[in-house]
């Protein structure tokens, strides 16, 4: 894997993993990138740590947290989407590694 660290970006493999995360942030039904369990997917940069996004030979992993009331095809959709054209052709995995908590009873769970 070789990295390029600028002020503000990292790409890896020709993948601006910065990008990427960006992207996926911006999806309305993700919370959050996490890298999961200890040693999860993440990418390691100098002086810096990217959880919950790696860059494999054929594909970008995407671990994610995400929002409560959406199916797991909807979520893994709304990434795989946003991140498609920033992976230099790879394959998007989508991993759900958790979900935010339920509302309270009786709260719209798309607006809570």
């Amino acid at each position: 894997m070789t990295a390029i660290v600028g002020q503000h970006d990292a790409v890896v493999d020709g993948v601006d993993v910065d990008a990427v995360v960006d992207a996926v942030r911006a999806c309305p039904d993700v919370v959050g990138l996490t890298s999961g369990w200890p040693g999860g997917r993440s990418t390691y940069l100098p002086g810096r740590q990217i959880e919950g996004v790696a860059v494999d030979p054929d594909a970008v992993v995407v671990q994610i947290r995400g929002r409560w009331g959406v199916t797991a095809e909807e979520l893994a959709g709304e990434v795989r989407a946003a991140v498609a054209p920033l992976v230099a052709g790879r394959r998007v995995d989508v991993v759900i590694a958790d979900l935010e908590d339920p509302p309270p009873a009786g709260a719209d769970v798309r607006t809570a």
